[in-house]
Order: C-alpha cells, then sequence, then structure tokens
C-alpha cells in the first residue's frame, strides 16, 4: 500500500483526489487549512492533517509529523492547495501578491524540499503538482495567479531536470475549468485585496463580480473534479509518467494555440476569452 499526501482537500479537486485514492487503495493523508475542515475529513474516514501552505511554521509541523508517521515510506505528493487571486496587476498591492506566492508557490517548494528528503531514502517517488492552464497562458485580470502558476511550471520543469538521475518523477497537471469552489473564493479575496471603485477598470470589475457570483457552471467545458483525479492516478501509477497532463478541452486547446499562433494572434483570442 504505497502512502501519498494531497493537500487542499476540504473541497473540490483535493476533497476528490483524496477520497478517489483512499478507494483506490492507497494510503493517503489529507491536508487542509481549517481545524472544522480536518476535523470533518477525519469523519469522513480520511487521515487529515493541518497545513496552511502560507505559514512557513505550519509547513515545517506538517513535515515533522509525516516524517513521524510515514517517514521512507511516503511515496508522492500532490500539490493541490491553492487560491486565485482576481485583479488587474496595476491594482495589485505587494501585500496580496506576497499572500498569492506564499500560499500558491513558497508553501509548495518549502513542503516539497522536505519531502524530497524522505523518497531520497529509497530513491523513489512522485511528486505532482496541480498548476493550471493560467501557468502556460495568461488571461487579463488574473496577473497574481497567473504569475503564482509559472512559477510553480518553472520549479517543476527545474527539478525534472535536477532529479532525472533519480526514480523520483515530477508531473504537472494542467486544468481548465474544473468545478470547484475557486470562483467563490476568488471572489472573496478580490473584495478584501482590490479597491474596485478607485480603479479605472472599475467597469470590467462589475462584469467580472457577476462571473464570478454565477452559481454552478460558468464557462462552457467544464468538467467535475473526478477529470484531475484520472490524471492523477495515470501519474502515479504509469512506469513512466508524462511531464504535463492536460486536463479539459481548453486546456488542451491553448496549449496547443500557444504553441502555434503569434504572440499578437493569441493575445487577441486571450482577451477576449478573458472578458
Amino acid at each position: 500500500m504505497r502512502t501519498v499526501l494531497v493537500t487542499g482537500c476540504s473541497s473540490g479537486i483535493g476533497y476528490c483526489v483524496a477520497k478517489g485514492l483512499k478507494a483506490r487503495g492507497y494510503n493517503v493523508y489529507a491536508t487542509a487549512r481549517k481545524q472544522e475542515d480536518v476535523d470533518r475529513l477525519i469523519s469522513e474516514g480520511l487521515k487529515c492533517l493541518r497545513l496552511d501552505y502560507a505559514d512557513s511554521e505550519s509547513v515545517q509541523d506538517l513535515a515533522n509529523e509525516l516524517l513521524l508517521l510515514v517517514g521512507s515510506e511516503l511515496y508522492a505528493v500532490f500539490h493541490n492547495g491553492a487560491y486565485g487571486q482576481a485583479g488587474a496587476v496595476e491594482d495589485l498591492s505587494r501585500a496580496t501578491i506576497e499572500k498569492q506566492f506564499a500560499t500558491n508557490v513558497f508553501g509548495w517548494v518549502e513542503l516539497n524540499n522536505r519531502l524530497i528528503d524522505m523518497m531520497r531514502q529509497n530513491n523513489r517517488g512522485r511528486i505532482i503538482f496541480n498548476s493550471s492552464i493560467l501557468g502556460l497562458v495568461s488571461l487579463p485580470f488574473r496577473g497574481a495567479y497567473n504569475a503564482s502558476k509559472y512559477a510553480i511550471e518553472g520549479f517543476a520543469d527545474t527539478l525534472r531536470l535536477e532529479l532525472s538521475n533519480t526514480e523520483i518523477k515530477i508531473s504537472l497537471i494542467e486544468p481548465g475549468p474544473i468545478e470547484s469552489k475557486f470562483r467563490a473564493n476568488s471572489l472573496v479575496t478580490l473584495k478584501e485585496n482590490i479597491n474596485m471603485d478607485g480603479s479605472v477598470h472599475r467597469d470590467l470589475y462589475k462584469k467580472s463580480i457577476k462571473r464570478l457570483e454565477k452559481k454552478g457552471v460558468a464557462v462552457p467545458f467544464t468538467l467535475p473534479p473526478e477529470a484531475v483525479l484520472k490524471k492523477v492516478i495515470h501519474a502515479l501509477e504509469s512506469p513512466n509518467p508524462k511531464a504535463r497532463y492536460y486536463v479539459t478541452f481548453p486546456a488542451h486547446l491553448f496549449a496547443m494555440l500557444r504553441r502555434l499562433l503569434p504572440t499578437k494572434w493569441l493575445d487577441k483570442v486571450l482577451s477576449r476569452v478573458g472578458e
């Protein structure tokens, strides 16, 4: 029975992956940021630990606890806990950008470096990063999130090169639109951290709010989180896992357009999509 750590499991992709891997026979340790979510997941039969990626002490505590619980038996990690900070680049304060990177990048890398030490003891393992198609192409008014995912892409690509002489394999999952609470959480951080009324983009923010407030599926080709679970399983079980797994038609489409279109043409397409 292989041991896998899955982060960001309170809902959405992380919840689905943790449940799905447990049902498949993996020894799953889930994480959540809030203690009430940790307690709920434990009541549902999952092994769950508290982790706040934005808090270095929490990251180190989780790594130390996991070392005591499983040590070198850790086979894989699925890095997933993240949020999307909406807002035009010119409206982002330094503090807001630092918050986005603390959760979406710095915590991931800090924890990952501890986990690599555990995997090296058996010279095997799988490290899977849940990135986004927005780590390959950018949409307007998502600059902080775009940049955080571009950063994860860079770290993952570098790790793949640095660990190429080991049996520790690195994969990136590139989801497009997936059913989750992502939009609702983005709306909260937009209202908290962006001065919309004082922005030259205030009219566009009104459109963004309508999109973020929409219940249910907001864009075509949205898939349930089980679509991500399927790719995670392949990344865990294939003897030759892919470097990148695209999820949803838009992810495949924009990955292709990025390779084929001149930048000016691609910018026009992305500007329309991001309206």
